[in-house]
């Protein structure tokens, strides 16, 4: 029997938002606020960059507490402002990484500071060829700098990096990174989208990553792993899902991350397109209501 849960860190891209959507359901949005009502500290655990998630999230009516934990960890605030915690990718790792990578797909790097020059790539044309959207909306902030390493100046140290491709080309981009120098230096985590045959390799700081920031969270809060659930649909969320004492992992996320949850015991909840994390949040409430009864 689990323990009530008092922290819930919720996952973004096809968990919070429906396939390809940047909107997120009337119904999700609402239980949201309804989890926030009845005690639980909700967190927003996302790859995105800060300036990618407020847009989605800001005009819900959340608490201005409400954790972020965005760049997978690297960057944690509060959704009002407050607490800000940043960590940084060295220039010169990152400079590393660059001739490693460049070869398998394109690769950005993202910096903290506003407007254009956020994030950095080298060759336009062939990350709108892969990642379109996610160009289209960023198209404000980014800066085309050839090449790339030009842009990795010491002292001006980004916050992540990020590299995207076929799935066949991230993974042999992680093989290449995690046998060179730099796998001392910094991690990488995967997403995959088979349907798009697209794949994202997230560049971090050694030792930044969602489950990280989500331990640091709850120990700030006092709240026992037990206590704390994880929503899921991507590698990306592997390790808070590892570290939460509840886990459930979204229909739509990879075949075979359904099947690791299956011999972890964790639960699946409906798709995102079905407002699974909603689906979830109304359940808990309700059980707890009973219980109170």
């Amino acid at each position: 029997m689990h323990p009530p849960v008092r922290l819930a860190a919720i996952d973004m891209d096809g968990t919070l938002l429906p396939a390809l959507s940047q909107t997120m359901s009337r119904r999700t949005g609402r239980s949201l606020l309804a989890a926030q009502q009845a005690g639980i500290t909700v967190a927003i655990a996302t790859g995105r960059r800060l300036a990618y998630t407020l847009p989605l999230i800001e005009n819900l009516g959340l608490r201005a507490d409400t954790p972020l934990i965005t760049s997978n960890g690297a960057v944690t605030c509060a959704l009002g402002g407050g607490e800000l915690q940043c960590c940084h990718m060295s220039a010169r790792v990152a400079r590393g990484i660059c001739a490693v990578l460049r070869p398998f797909g394109t690769l950005v790097f993202t910096f903290n500071r506003p407007g254009r020059g956020e994030m950095v790539l080298e060759d336009m044309e062939q990350a709108h060829g892969r990642i379109a959207l996610w160009i289209e909306a960023n198209h404000n902030a980014i800066e085309v700098v050839k090449p790339l390493e030009k842009a990795l100046v010491d002292g001006q140290d980004p916050i992540q990096g990020m590299a995207a491709g076929t799935i066949a080309q991230m993974r042999a981009a992680e093989k290449a990174l995690r046998a060179s120098v730099w796998a001392q230096e910094c991690d990488c985590v995967c997403t995959e989208y088979p349907a798009r045959d697209l794949s994202i390799l997230d560049l971090v700081p050694l030792g930044v990553s969602k489950n990280t920031a989500l331990e640091r969270l709850a120990a700030r809060l006092g709240v026992d792993r037990k206590e704390t659930l994880a929503i899921g649909d991507n590698w990306n969320d592997l390790g808070m899902l590892e570290w939460a004492g509840q886990a459930i992992v979204m229909a739509n996320a990879a075949a075979e991350l359904r099947a690791l949850a299956k011999t972890r015991g964790w639960k699946q909840a409906p798709s995102s397109d079905e407002d699974g994390v909603a689906v979830v949040l109304e359940s808990i409430l309700k059980n707890r209501t009973a219980v109170q009864a």
